[in-house]
């Protein structure tokens, strides 16, 4: 998957009783904590993703994952997360506004903008209307290759 991230995880110095902090370096903003790993784990993957979210709030380039480093965690978002930030991706790319993108769907612009929110009940299959609609395979076809 294209979204798969590296992250750091340390010692929370300021904890006294333990805890982690979690940094994704390729991911300005992105940092997380948590008192055992596996909680990390959890909240890592939706620091990320509000991260991420921020970044297509604000119209900017979405960072691109360093390689693995020894010693650090991946993690990546969901498949239908995914989509959406192909989406984002080739919107961007081909200077395709919500409004372009709402025509080409035939739905409203406001249909159109929320299937850009991360942490909106989007289902699949209208991400992969959106993603021909810009010349993109479907989401589906990425996730088994």
């Amino acid at each position: 998957m294209r979204y798969v991230f590296p992250c750091d995880f340390t010692l929370d110095e300021y904890e006294n009783d333990g805890g982690f902090v979690v940094r994704f370096p390729d991911v300005k903003g992105a940092i997380c904590g948590g008192k055992t790993f596996k909680e990390c784990i959890i909240l890592a993957e939706d620091c990320l993703v509000v991260m991420l979210s921020a970044y297509i709030d604000h119209n900017e380039e979405l960072p691109t994952p360093s390689p693995w480093v020894e010693g650090q965690e991946l993690i990546g978002v969901q498949p239908l997360i995914a989509a959406q930030l192909d989406l984002y991706t080739a919107m961007r790319e081909q200077n395709i506004t919500t409004a372009d993108l709402a025509r080409r769907l035939g739905i409203p612009q406001k249909a159109a903008a929320k299937l850009l929110l991360l942490d909106y009940n989007t289902r699949l299959g209208e991400v992969n209307q959106a993603l021909a609609a810009v010349g993109c395979p479907a989401a589906a076809a990425q996730q088994a290759a």
